[in-house]
């Protein structure tokens, strides 16, 4: 997407709370990864049209995302998985500050090893965005838990235009951009789930179980 097109989109997002934009901030100050603005815009829009009872997510970070997915839908029920420490106390103390303790459940510790404890948990709507290395084994442990019709967005599925051409990318990025190709490629041929990748923010995949 080109920047002039960026710019024009950007400027046609609803206005942000200051205490959102407090949130963006601190991700920003602390060099935490939150959704790409556009992105979350496009998540927050999905809420609202689908309006899903129960939602749970995967990453946390500083609870960003889950605070702008429980103003989208105030009446959802929120759970979300975060591995590291520091972010998960951060985020608490986001959450409470907010007051969306009661629709927000913050669990910690590592999915991969949370998700399989939720077998009797039913969510309409799951948001991967976590370790991108692991985006295939949280789809199919999270999948058991999602409602019929129910839908899971993935972020991050372009990685910075990488994944369509990895020999370009820094040869750090080379390794991660192949494991997210190789995860959309996964998710298009599920028979069970119609996938659509949306280029906006750093691409959104939209998995729809049949």
């Amino acid at each position: 997407m080109s920047d002039t097109l960026t710019h024009y989109l950007m400027a046609s997002l609803d206005e942000r709370t200051d205490e959102i934009k407090t949130l963006e901030r601190q991700a920003k100050n602390d060099g935490i990864p939150i959704m790409d603005p556009l992105g979350m815009n496009f998540v927050v829009q999905m809420i609202r049209l689908t309006k899903p009872e129960r939602i749970l997510e995967i990453g946390t970070a500083i609870g960003y995302s889950a605070l702008r997915m429980a103003q989208a839908r105030p009446e959802a029920s929120i759970v979300t998985i975060e591995q590291d420490g520091e972010r998960y106390r951060c985020a608490l103390e986001n959450i409470r500050h907010m007051g969306k303790q009661h629709a927000i459940d913050v669990i910690p510790g590592d999915a991969a090893e949370e998700l399989p404890r939720m077998a009797d948990n039913t969510f309409d709507m799951v948001l991967i965005d976590a370790s991108k290395g692991m985006y295939k084994e949280f789809f199919q442990q999270a999948e058991p838990l999602l409602s019929s019709g129910g839908i899971v967005l993935t972020d991050n599925v372009l990685f910075k235009g990488y994944v369509a051409d990895a020999s370009k990318s820094h040869p750090r990025y080379q390794k991660i951009a192949g494991k997210i190709r190789e995860y959309n490629d996964w998710l298009l041929q599920r028979p069970d789930f119609t996938t659509t990748i949306i280029p906006i923010g750093d691409g959104i995949a939209i998995s729809h179980r049949m």
